[in-house]
């Protein structure tokens, strides 16, 4: 028996390693994902789009700038979301859709604790935001605008895998 019997593979078939990325899914999911936690966020506390994300680019007080900063950020995670699960070992995971949730959760929840739980707060503090947050900053809140954007993106890439 050869390893192309076991596998149910000859020379012809794809190999597992040649996985494409999906890359326009992930971006679509993403940035669908980051609209669907920005109202959230703006209702909740609207200074962490104008003061805290604007202000990671020198720009402290600009609603707008905060928020077209935070669309980009959270479609590029889309797109960092789709390459991981394109990694042959766990490429199965995206036919799974409580598998794909859970892995958005799982993603959601690691952006929070070491994006926004660390990265944010040494960043601001580096370029002198008048008042960054403080490490680790991790709330309650925090990890909810990370949940739903970890579900909502988990939950659209399967669909949006082929567009």
């Amino acid at each position: 028996m050869t390893i192309e019997d076991y596998y149910g593979r000859d020379e012809e078939t794809e190999s597992e390693f040649d996985t494409r990325i999906p890359w326009r899914g992930g971006l679509a999911a993403g940035f669908i994902a980051t609209l669907a936690t920005s109202p959230f966020i703006f209702l909740t506390d609207p200074s962490m789009l104008s003061e805290t994300i604007a202000g990671i680019y020198g720009l402290e007080g600009i609603l707008a700038v905060g928020l077209i900063a935070h669309l980009i950020h959270g479609t590029i995670f889309g797109l960092i979301f789709a390459v991981i699960l394109s990694d042959p070992g766990i490429v199965y995971i995206s036919n799974n859709l409580a598998k794909t949730v859970a892995a958005g959760l799982v993603f959601g929840f690691a952006l929070a604790i070491a994006g926004t739980g660390f990265f944010v707060p040494a960043w601001t503090q580096f370029i002198g935001l008048a008042n960054p947050p403080e490490m680790p900053w991790i709330t309650p809140t925090l990890l909810t605008w990370h949940a739903i954007f970890g579900a909502v993106l988990g939950l659209l890439f399967p669909f949006l895998e082929e567009f």
